[in-house]
């Protein structure tokens, strides 16, 4: 028996769209995940397949910032992405990737040749630009990540420190959920990076990030990335973001040395000073049960 769950309604905010045959919709299913906005996956009663439907009520523009993202995964850095079908500030409408749910080891290894392959992608600037060469903000989530425009002899370092470790800092700050203490820490070590951390050998591009949330799979392959923070910068962030939650394990590290060797010092002292930024992020998004894994890190490093 078909059955038409109180999810219908996003057909309503989509009836300016010529891309589908919104006639022949025949079930509407929420989605998991979309901190942004809710999330659908659109079903027809003809042969077409189902497509992928976010709304954004609010009409903020970063459904477009996110389709730009997609498209620019998609094209420049040649990885497996859901190909966007429309977009405008209420709506994104893409194709439905199959995603099985959980990594195995043979899994793992098709998803490092893909981000090996997308790190390979370089530029001469840290941040990231559009096709006039302006600076074009991002976003983290539902979160402003700012690429302002910064000179080809600007450092990583720099870079990293002032657009993304302190942006998200001070404004996690000025929203009462970190505590003062830890923003003086926290500049305190944007001061002291280069002691712990490395500039690279150039740009990379970077998924931004990269946890299992964000890898679609199936049949022991990548069917999809998904919701990007796109920016070139360090490498090694998005390895730290792919250690955070357990996403991925020896299999994708091992395979991805093979294909661009990680630097030693990695596993043992960076990846959790990179993580930082990530959980500032979440300390912004879902609170103070992200602060501890602040603070210890910074201990670690005597801060």
């Amino acid at each position: 028996m078909t059955t038409h769950p109180p999810a219908i309604t996003p057909i309503a905010h989509i009836q300016a769209t010529t891309v589908l045959p919104l006639d022949q919709v025949s079930r509407v299913t929420p989605l998991s995940g979309g901190c942004l906005s809710p999330v659908y996956q659109v079903g027809f009663s003809s042969t077409r397949p189902p497509v992928v439907v976010k709304l954004d009520d609010t009409a903020s523009g970063q459904l477009l910032t996110e389709a730009w993202m997609l498209r620019y995964l998609a094209d420049v850095g040649q990885v497996p992405t859901p190909t966007v079908l429309d977009a405008t500030a209420q709506w994104l409408i893409m194709d439905w990737c199959p995603n099985e749910g959980g990594l195995n080891a043979e899994t793992e290894v098709d998803i490092a040749y893909h981000i090996a392959r997308l790190h390979r992608c370089s530029s001469s600037r840290f941040g990231l630009f559009d096709e006039a060469g302006q600076p074009k903000h991002t976003v983290i989530g539902p979160l402003h990540q700012p690429n302002k425009s910064t000179e080809p002899t600007d450092s990583w370092l720099s870079f990293f420190a002032t657009h993304r470790l302190l942006y998200m800092a001070d404004a996690a700050y000025r929203e009462g959920k970190l505590p003062k203490h830890l923003l003086h820490c926290l500049h305190r070590f944007a001061e002291q990076m280069s002691t712990w951390l490395l500039e690279p050998d150039q740009p990379h591009l970077l998924h931004g990030d990269l946890w299992h949330g964000n890898i679609l799979t199936c049949h022991n392959r990548v069917s999809g990335f998904i919701d990007p923070a796109l920016y070139y910068g360090h490498r090694e962030m998005d390895l730290a973001f792919a250690t955070l939650f357990d996403s991925l394990g020896p299999a994708f590290f091992e395979a991805y040395h093979d294909h661009y060797p990680i630097a030693p010092g990695f596993f043992e002292v960076r990846k959790d000073l990179y993580n930082l930024y990530p959980l500032l992020v979440h300390v912004r998004l879902f609170g103070a049960h992200y602060v501890p894994g602040i603070e210890a890190r910074l201990k670690h490093v005597g801060l």
